[in-house]
């Protein structure tokens, strides 16, 4: 090919390259560009939303507990994301209530005392009624006593983990297995007793994995169908508010969860109990859960 030959093809190159280029076909392509883009975003969310399987076959998604309340004394719905909790013991009501049965579980995170946790126990004793406790390992270690007393006192005490970590961080069954575990072995160290075989996640953050790690542990895991903001102790509701919150809320199975540091729970728990009394509930053991009265 001559060098004018050439040339010429040159050019036919760039006005075909240049043709390519007109705003129709740019705008074309900005189309295709943007699907393959939103493609893309689509499979990154589908796979952080999938998760990772851990080495015990449980997924490793991350969850914050929650369901979605009502104020017409009836039995909350459980989301639909968490479908899976009965399959790894874990319960965040009794569905299995009568009319004629109406019961409540009052259940306590209790991480350390500031004089509010001996207020409760107090005024739950004079009324001849127990909870369950929910424990780490600082209240026992700082306030043996304590801890003894919810024993003696008939309450159960429960695993809340030793330290309180964020235990959606933790794929091994091995590292989980040891952070409950330390906790009972403490408290068997401390008070000569056994740990009630009920775990409760710190701030109700968990994984699939660990419900299963939990049960083949022996425990079940005890969410909640009701609670309100009551742990933060520079911003504690008004008495009459939190009672009149906490009552309208109020169902039959209900798992309750109250933070007995709170110094709004220490002043209206007397009166909650005596009210929940008056209107034929009873106070039932979490070793109720699971257990089929037909059976």
């Amino acid at each position: 090919m001559s060098g004018r030959d050439k040339t010429k093809e040159r050019g036919k190159i760039r006005e075909f390259d240049f043709a390519k280029h007109t705003p129709q076909n740019q705008k074309g392509r900005l189309i295709r560009l943007k699907r393959i883009c939103m493609a893309m975003v689509l499979m990154i969310c589908i796979v952080m939303n999938v998760g990772t399987v851990s080495a015990s076959g449980g997924e490793t998604r991350g969850f914050a507990w929650y369901c979605k309340n009502n104020t017409t004394h009836t039995q909350p719905e459980l989301p639909s994301e968490f479908s899976f909790i009965h399959e790894s013991d874990a319960y965040y009501l009794n569905p299995n209530v009568s009319d004629d049965d109406k019961v409540i579980y009052l259940t306590f995170d209790a991480g350390y005392e500031n004089g509010n946790i001996e207020k409760i126990l107090d005024a739950m004793k004079s009324r001849g009624v127990t909870g369950a406790f929910f424990i780490l390992g600082n209240i026992i270690e700082r306030n043996t006593d304590l801890v003894k007393r919810m024993k003696d006192e008939g309450h159960l005490v429960c695993n809340h983990t030793f330290s309180h970590k964020d235990m959606t961080r933790v794929t091994s069954a091995d590292v989980f297995g040891t952070e409950l575990e330390k906790l009972e072995k403490y408290y068997k160290e401390m008070t000569g007793n056994e740990l009630d075989k009920f775990y409760r996640p710190p701030k109700g953050c968990f994984t699939e994995s660990n419900l299963k790690n939990a049960k083949a542990l022996g425990y079940k895991t005890i969410f909640w169908s009701y609670a309100y903001a009551d742990w933060d102790n520079d911003k504690q509701m008004p008495a009459e508010k939190a009672y009149e919150k906490v009552m309208s809320h109020t169902h039959n199975g209900e798992i309750i969860l109250l933070h007995p540091t709170s110094a709004t729970n220490a002043e209206i728990i007397g009166q909650l109990i005596d009210e929940w009394k008056k209107q034929g509930y009873r106070f039932g053991s979490l070793y109720e859960l699971g257990v089929d009265k037909g059976s």
